[in-house]
């Protein structure tokens, strides 16, 4: 399902590769506090388990994000997805596709997959409500056939939850 749904796998480019083995050694001495990389050979996609922060509507679930990484990262956004099953969040769809400005239009090359992580249990974290997104259906719906979250023209404008 949500997995399917990938950039086009154009090797990464010779700056990309370095940068990623450059944040997965950092990665490795000090990751993230509720993250955990999924260890594989494939350095252009990781899968990387999150843990619900204590005190929070989603305290002790586990989830699973894929970060696919295009060629030229980091000069372009990674595709971050969360894997099945998606957490109920309102600005997550049930595909697993999250609606967060830092993935599309506001991202920046000085971020990295550890700073990603954190925003993205800090919006889980902030939510006051589990349920999916008021157009999740009809969303979902147009994201067959493995479409992109980054072929979104994605609306920001409810920076509360």
């Amino acid at each position: 399902m949500a997995s399917s749904s990938g950039p086009s796998r154009k090797s990464l480019s010779k700056i990309a590769c370095n940068r990623l083995q450059k944040e997965l050694a950092e990665w490795q001495v000090s990751p993230p506090a509720g993250f955990k990389h999924k260890v594989t050979d494939n350095l252009q996609r990781w899968v990387i388990e999150v843990v619900g922060a204590p005190g929070t509507l989603y305290a002790n679930e586990t989830y699973q994000l894929q970060v696919d990484f295009p060629e030229h990262y980091p000069m372009e956004a990674p595709q971050v997805i969360f894997l099945h099953p998606a957490p109920l969040h309102p600005h997550v769809y049930s595909n697993g596709h999250i609606c967060l400005d830092i993935l599309y239009d506001s991202w920046s090359p000085a971020m990295t997959v550890s700073s990603v992580c954190i925003s993205i249990l800090s919006m889980l974290s902030s939510s006051a409500v589990k349920q999916r997104p008021a157009d999740n259906d009809r969303y979902v719906k147009n994201c067959r056939n493995g479409r992109s979250p980054k072929e979104t023209r994605w609306w920001f404008h409810d920076d509360k939850v």
